[in-house]
Protein backbone atom coordinates (compact mmCIF):
# COMPACT_ATOMS: atom_id res chain seq x y z
CA UNK A 1 0.00 0.00 0.00
CA UNK A 2 2.75 2.58 0.96
CA UNK A 3 4.68 1.70 -2.31
CA UNK A 4 1.23 2.43 -4.05
CA UNK A 5 0.73 5.73 -2.82
CA UNK A 6 4.21 6.67 -2.83
CA UNK A 7 4.02 5.98 -6.30
CA UNK A 8 0.83 7.91 -7.10
CA UNK A 9 2.67 10.88 -5.04
CA UNK A 10 5.91 11.02 -7.38
CA UNK A 11 3.88 10.20 -10.54
CA UNK A 12 1.63 13.19 -9.94
CA UNK A 13 4.15 15.77 -9.04
CA UNK A 14 6.29 14.47 -11.92
CA UNK A 15 3.18 14.74 -14.80
CA UNK A 16 2.01 17.80 -13.11
CA UNK A 17 5.01 19.68 -12.54
CA UNK A 18 6.19 18.62 -16.20
CA UNK A 19 2.81 20.43 -17.27
CA UNK A 20 3.53 23.45 -15.51
CA UNK A 21 6.36 23.51 -17.00
CA UNK A 22 4.75 23.79 -20.31
CA UNK A 23 2.55 26.49 -19.61
CA UNK A 24 5.58 28.16 -18.41
CA UNK A 25 7.44 27.83 -21.78
CA UNK A 26 4.12 28.78 -23.83
CA UNK A 27 4.01 31.83 -21.30
CA UNK A 28 7.38 32.82 -22.20
CA UNK A 29 7.51 32.31 -25.85
CA UNK A 30 4.33 32.48 -27.38
CA UNK A 31 2.82 34.73 -25.34
CA UNK A 32 -0.20 32.84 -23.50
CA UNK A 33 -1.63 33.84 -20.36
CA UNK A 34 -0.62 31.23 -17.40
CA UNK A 35 -3.42 29.37 -15.28
CA UNK A 36 -5.49 31.38 -13.16
CA UNK A 37 -4.24 28.93 -10.14
CA UNK A 38 -5.62 31.60 -7.62
CA UNK A 39 -9.39 31.12 -9.83
CA UNK A 40 -9.24 27.27 -9.89
CA UNK A 41 -8.80 27.85 -5.92
CA UNK A 42 -11.53 30.05 -5.65
CA UNK A 43 -13.71 27.36 -7.83
CA UNK A 44 -12.37 24.41 -5.71
CA UNK A 45 -13.10 26.71 -2.34
CA UNK A 46 -16.80 26.91 -3.32
CA UNK A 47 -17.37 23.58 -4.02
CA UNK A 48 -17.69 23.19 -0.21
CA UNK A 49 -20.96 25.48 -0.28
CA UNK A 50 -21.92 22.81 -2.68
CA UNK A 51 -21.88 25.72 -5.74
CA UNK A 52 -20.33 23.58 -8.76
CA UNK A 53 -21.12 25.84 -11.57
CA UNK A 54 -20.67 29.87 -11.77
CA UNK A 55 -21.75 31.84 -14.37
CA UNK A 56 -18.20 33.65 -14.16
CA UNK A 57 -15.91 32.31 -11.10
CA UNK A 58 -13.76 35.90 -11.66
CA UNK A 59 -17.18 37.73 -10.23
CA UNK A 60 -17.73 35.07 -7.16
CA UNK A 61 -16.38 36.48 -3.67
CA UNK A 62 -12.89 35.60 -3.17
CA UNK A 63 -11.66 33.00 -0.46
CA UNK A 64 -8.64 33.45 1.60
CA UNK A 65 -5.65 31.77 0.32
CA UNK A 66 -7.36 30.47 -2.69
CA UNK A 67 -4.54 30.94 -5.09
CA UNK A 68 -2.85 28.46 -2.39
CA UNK A 69 -5.53 26.50 -2.71
CA UNK A 70 -6.11 26.49 -6.47
CA UNK A 71 -1.74 25.18 -6.37
CA UNK A 72 -2.76 22.21 -3.95
CA UNK A 73 -6.19 21.04 -5.57
CA UNK A 74 -3.77 21.37 -9.07
CA UNK A 75 -0.98 18.99 -7.63
CA UNK A 76 -3.58 16.50 -5.59
CA UNK A 77 -5.82 16.15 -8.70
CA UNK A 78 -2.62 15.09 -10.85
CA UNK A 79 -1.25 12.78 -8.02
CA UNK A 80 -5.09 11.23 -8.40
CA UNK A 81 -5.01 10.75 -11.67
CA UNK A 82 -1.30 9.17 -11.59
CA UNK A 83 -3.61 6.47 -8.47
CA UNK A 84 -6.39 6.14 -11.37
CA UNK A 85 -3.36 5.23 -14.01
CA UNK A 86 -1.75 2.86 -10.87
CA UNK A 87 -5.01 1.30 -10.16
CA UNK A 88 -6.00 0.52 -14.07
CA UNK A 89 -2.64 -0.68 -15.02
CA UNK A 90 -2.06 -2.80 -11.62
CA UNK A 91 1.10 -4.35 -10.35
CA UNK A 92 1.92 -5.06 -14.22
CA UNK A 93 1.93 -1.40 -15.42
CA UNK A 94 3.88 -0.35 -12.31
CA UNK A 95 6.78 -2.92 -12.89
CA UNK A 96 6.64 -2.70 -17.03
CA UNK A 97 4.84 0.91 -17.93
CA UNK A 98 3.66 1.52 -21.34
CA UNK A 99 2.77 4.90 -23.04
CA UNK A 100 -0.82 4.22 -24.22
CA UNK A 101 -2.09 3.33 -20.74
CA UNK A 102 -0.65 7.05 -19.67
CA UNK A 103 -1.93 8.42 -22.79
CA UNK A 104 -5.83 7.12 -22.11
CA UNK A 105 -5.49 8.69 -18.45
CA UNK A 106 -4.14 11.85 -19.67
CA UNK A 107 -6.94 11.89 -22.55
CA UNK A 108 -9.38 11.45 -20.01
CA UNK A 109 -8.20 14.40 -17.88
CA UNK A 110 -9.10 16.40 -20.72
CA UNK A 111 -12.49 15.58 -20.23
CA UNK A 112 -12.89 16.56 -16.51
CA UNK A 113 -11.59 19.82 -17.34
CA UNK A 114 -14.07 19.88 -20.82
CA UNK A 115 -17.01 18.80 -18.90
CA UNK A 116 -16.81 20.06 -15.30
CA UNK A 117 -14.08 22.81 -14.48
CA UNK A 118 -14.76 24.95 -17.39
CA UNK A 119 -17.98 25.20 -17.45
CA UNK A 120 -18.05 25.20 -13.43
CA UNK A 121 -16.02 28.15 -13.87
CA UNK A 122 -18.14 29.99 -16.01
CA UNK A 123 -16.62 29.09 -19.34
CA UNK A 124 -19.16 26.95 -20.77
CA UNK A 125 -18.51 23.32 -21.91
CA UNK A 126 -15.29 22.28 -23.32
CA UNK A 127 -15.00 26.17 -23.19
CA UNK A 128 -18.06 27.17 -25.56
CA UNK A 129 -18.16 30.63 -24.36
CA UNK A 130 -14.95 31.99 -24.55
CA UNK A 131 -14.10 33.33 -28.26
CA UNK A 132 -10.68 30.96 -28.85
CA UNK A 133 -12.29 27.94 -27.93
CA UNK A 134 -10.64 25.73 -30.16
CA UNK A 135 -7.23 27.34 -29.40
CA UNK A 136 -7.83 26.12 -25.58
CA UNK A 137 -9.28 22.58 -26.34
CA UNK A 138 -6.00 21.99 -28.39
CA UNK A 139 -3.89 23.36 -25.77
CA UNK A 140 -6.21 21.26 -22.89
CA UNK A 141 -4.95 18.20 -25.66
CA UNK A 142 -1.99 19.17 -25.76
CA UNK A 143 -1.06 19.75 -22.02
CA UNK A 144 -2.94 16.40 -21.21
CA UNK A 145 -0.49 14.43 -23.66
CA UNK A 146 2.31 16.49 -21.83
CA UNK A 147 1.05 15.42 -18.42
CA UNK A 148 0.55 11.67 -19.25
CA UNK A 149 4.10 11.65 -20.94
CA UNK A 150 5.24 12.68 -17.38
CA UNK A 151 3.20 10.21 -16.07
CA UNK A 152 5.03 7.80 -18.44
CA UNK A 153 8.40 8.81 -17.49
CA UNK A 154 7.96 8.19 -13.66
CA UNK A 155 6.48 5.42 -14.14
CA UNK A 156 9.66 4.17 -15.73
CA UNK A 157 11.78 6.02 -13.30
CA UNK A 158 9.67 4.03 -10.70
CA UNK A 159 9.85 0.82 -12.42
CA UNK A 160 13.77 0.76 -12.66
Amino acid sequence: MSSFILRSIVMGIVATGLTDLWAQALARFAGLPPPNWGLVGRWFANLTTGKVFHDDIGKAPPWANELAIGWAAHYLVGVAFAAAALLIGGAGWAASPTFPLALAVGWVTVGFGWFLLQPGMGAGWAASKRPNAMQIRILNVVSHTIFAIGLYVAALALAR
